[in-house]
């Protein structure tokens, strides 16, 4: 991150949920999952990812309903969702809660039939034939056109409607790195004036943390599903940890995953990529140094595929199998300063044992307060020495209230897959 540009304040302690309304419910409308504000604010979600509501193109649309990225006009509501009142009104009662709302802006690209390609041709790519055209084997949808300096403005504007007209807190800029870089920054120097904003970035170039607060994490995300198909070592995650570490700004934030709606529809669910390591590998991503993000369904748990382009409700049942399992983590994460992300205040110590072939442990620590994570990345029971651990205090587990005191003699058990998140008691 430069000098030039800073992240909200609100940010570092942070948790992120993508909101697919589609999916979400019955009705797939906006007021139909404003129902559901109340319980993700108690599971600890702090920011709504809204993936697009804007409408989508007819003209080469895929599936039934197509797709939401493919848009055919950057500043009205898709009727399927509502209307822009019943978004004006989500947004206001997210503020009550204590949530904030960012919306998914996709400057790539549009729809073959965005009121733009009649009225402003010149925004567009054209290919050696003189025709709208996109380059990355996306059907459905034609580039944009980053030369034109009017086109850079419109779609500043576009942002600059949205803050206005609904007062959301920040964009999730898809594929941003298809986008020069430097639009990005016109676009924060122009807006970040308009109130403070939070910037996250769909790819993982370094170079645009110069703009972004923060930007994805594939690589580790890739890494897991390996490990898990033991085409990678454990120690594989720590050559991607350290990379990150080492290559990316210190002050440049990540945002951690083991799921998306791309990952969800194009690949499977967690469960289908990660097997039996889905649920240490999310303890990993909602601890490590960084901001974790939740998918639509992650909570019941959701173990299909949802459809991209057509209706496939998520299949709810009302009972939430997995909400308290991350209420636990993202409350922790919100209370606990050494979790906190991107505080050079914090430091995070990976800790080797004789069992790293099939473990993971790392503490973070700020001043006093220190958090242990264990994963047991493997099918067996996990029997560690604690003395190996190195550390002293007295700690009590997230998950179950059991107590730890460090140093000691004995073994700290997990069962095959299992974790165990202590939090040193003061």
């Amino acid at each position: 991150m430069s000098d030039t540009f800073r992240p909200v304040d609100w940010i570092y302690s942070s948790n992120i949920y993508e909101v697919n309304l589609r999916q979400y419910t019955p009705e797939g409308t906006i007021k139909a999952f404003s129902r559901e504000l109340p319980r993700l604010r108690d599971m600890g979600i702090d920011v709504l990812w809204f993936m697009p509501i804007t409408p989508i193109s007819a003209e080469k649309r895929i599936g039934s309903l197509g797709s939401y990225y493919a848009c055919s006009d950057y500043t009205s509501i898709n009727p399927e969702y509502g209307t822009m009142e019943d978004f004006i009104a989500l947004v206001k009662e997210a503020h009550t809660l204590g949530f904030r709302v960012i919306l998914d802006i996709v400057a790539n690209h549009t729809g073959w039939d965005h009121h733009w390609t009649r009225e402003h041709p010149d925004y567009y790519r054209r290919n050696q034939e003189g025709q709208f055209y996109d380059p990355h084997g996306w059907a459905d949808v034609i580039d944009l056109n980053y030369d034109n300096p009017r086109l850079r403005q419109a779609m500043i504007d576009v942002m600059r409607f949205w803050i206005g007209k609904c007062d959301v807190d920040g964009f999730r800029c898809d594929m941003a790195m298809l986008v020069p870089l430097d639009f990005w920054r016109e676009a924060r120097q122009a807006l970040d004036p308009l109130k403070p904003l939070f910037w996250l970035a769909e790819c993982e170039e370094i170079a645009y943390h110069e703009v972004f607060d923060a930007t994805y994490t594939w690589k580790l995300l890739h890494k897991m599903e390996a490990v898990w198909r033991t085409e990678s070592p454990v120690a594989g995650l720590d050559e991607v940890l350290e990379y990150y570490d080492t290559m990316f700004p210190d002050d440049g934030l990540r945002v951690y995953f083991t799921t998306n709606h791309d990952e969800n529809s194009h690949s499977g669910s967690e469960f289908e990529r990660m097997g039996g390591m889905a649920r240490a590998f999310a303890v990993l991503c909602c601890t490590w140094n960084g901001l974790p993000l939740i998918y639509s369904g992650q909570e019941l748990p959701n173990y299909k595929r949802l459809k991209f382009f057509d209706k496939d409700q998520i299949d709810w049942t009302g009972r939430y199998e997995m909400h308290g399992f991350y209420r636990t983590l993202l409350q922790l994460r919100k209370r606990n300063p050494a979790l906190r992300s991107g505080d050079p205040a914090v430091t995070l110590h990976r800790l080797h044992t004789s069992l790293d072939d099939r473990s993971f442990v790392f503490a973070r620590r700020a001043g006093d307060d220190l958090v242990l994570v264990v994963l047991n990345l493997s099918a067996a029971e996990l029997t560690l020495p604690v003395a190996q651990l190195l550390i002293h205090g007295s700690y009590r587990e997230a998950f179950t209230g059991t107590w730890l005191d460090l140093p000691a003699a004995g073994n700290l058990v997990l069962p095959g897959w299992g974790y165990a998140v202590y939090e040193k008691t003061k």
